[in-house]
């Protein structure tokens, strides 16, 4: 295109000269045939420069359409890519939303549950039955369900008393008995801040003072000399309330270790089982390993009883086979000698024959 332009103004600039010279009238014949040739070549070029002009058009027109259509197409795919995002987007916050709902529902069902559960916990023999499910529950958990090699819920005593478990235990440790308490009324009016401190205060004594009788009924009915192991185990079914007492009452603590009632929550409960549970199965393995240094000395006794029989055999063995090597050497001295008889028979034959 510059070339052209190029072109086009040195043109113009000979058509100049050709019109200062016009004015000569010597060469005005040559300049007449020089013009009539450059009119001609400008024609000739403002045709090739027209036509160079619309075909460079035509090809920067149709390099535009095709960067046009590119760029459209890219844009679509964009586009198609974005929205494939947006509808998956869409479709996980519609997700999301399905479960937060259904979180939404089962949160409501929870809280329905949560405030039959305290409907539950406010009758003493509601709470009693639901202790006895939860000790039921870890003693299963720990030892297996129905093991009545260990343990049985629901034990009479020869006296008649019953207690909600007993753990059959190895010595030194015996039989131990548990039983599940709940003291919640109290509890609850002792911890509740909306209550003046005064019937707090109150609340508070009465709670001490239940956990005393249950601590005293415990260790009253579940000790038994010659029956039971000289300790039992007080089982609360509620974490918080065991915090209570290790947090504020530690005189209460004290009281059931003078009785030699040991208090648990569910967590500590498991562990004081797992504890057993090593225990017991220590003792089994003992006790095997007794039994195998038994047999051992007794396959001792066995191999030595082997060891005289078998030189016994050995000895036997050794004389019979020095026996048999005499038996050898004298057949052969029996057979060499006959042999010799022979040769001296058979040489008198010889003699008198000759």
């Amino acid at each position: 295109m510059e070339y052209i332009i190029i072109a086009f103004l040195v043109l113009i600039l000979i058509l100049l000269i050709i019109l200062i010279f016009r004015k000569n009238d010597n060469t005005s014949d040559r300049i007449n045939k020089l013009e009539i040739s450059m009119i001609k070549e400008i024609g000739d070029f403002k045709s090739d420069f027209s036509r160079s002009l619309t075909n460079d058009f035509n090809n920067q027109t149709e390099r535009l359409d095709n960067r046009l259509n590119l760029i459209n197409d890219k844009v679509n795919e964009r586009l198609d890519e974005n929205f494939e995002k947006t509808n998956k987007t869409f479709t996980n916050v519609l997700e999301r939303l399905s479960k937060i709902d259904e979180a939404q529902k089962k949160i409501d069902s929870i809280s329905g549950d949560i405030v039959s559960l305290q409907g539950v916990l406010t009758d003493k023999k509601t709470r009693g039955i639901y202790g006895e499910v939860n000790l039921e529950h870890i003693l299963a958990n720990v030892f297996g369900q129905n093991n009545d090699k260990i343990y049985k819920m629901q034990y009479t005593f020869s006296n008649g008393v019953i207690a909600d478990c007993v753990l059959f235990t190895p010595e030194p440790l015996g039989t131990i008995a548990i039983d599940s308490k709940f003291p919640l009324e109290n509890y609850q009016i002792m911890v509740d801040k909306n209550n003046s401190s005064s019937v707090r205060a109150q609340a508070e004594k009465m709670f001490r003072s239940d956990m005393k009788k249950h601590i005293d009924a415990i260790s009253s009915k579940y000790i038994i000399p010659g029956v039971t192991s000289d300790q039992a185990i007080l089982f609360l079914p509620a974490e918080a309330v065991f915090a209570e007492l290790n947090a504020y009452h530690t005189e209460i603590l004290e009281y059931a270790y003078k009785k030699r009632v040991w208090i648990t929550s569910p967590t500590t409960l498991i562990s004081t089982l797992t504890t057993i549970q090593v225990i017991i199965k220590n003792i089994e393995r003992d006790k095997y390993a007794s039994v195998i240094h038994n047999e051992l000395k007794l396959l001792d006794e066995e191999f030595k009883r082997y060891k005289d029989r078998w030189d016994k055999l050995y000895r036997s063995i050794e004389t019979v086979s020095k026996d048999v090597k005499d038996i050898h050497t004298t057949t052969t001295k029996i057979t060499n000698r006959f042999n010799s008889i022979n040769q001296v028979e058979m040489g008198e034959l010889n003699d008198k024959e000759s």
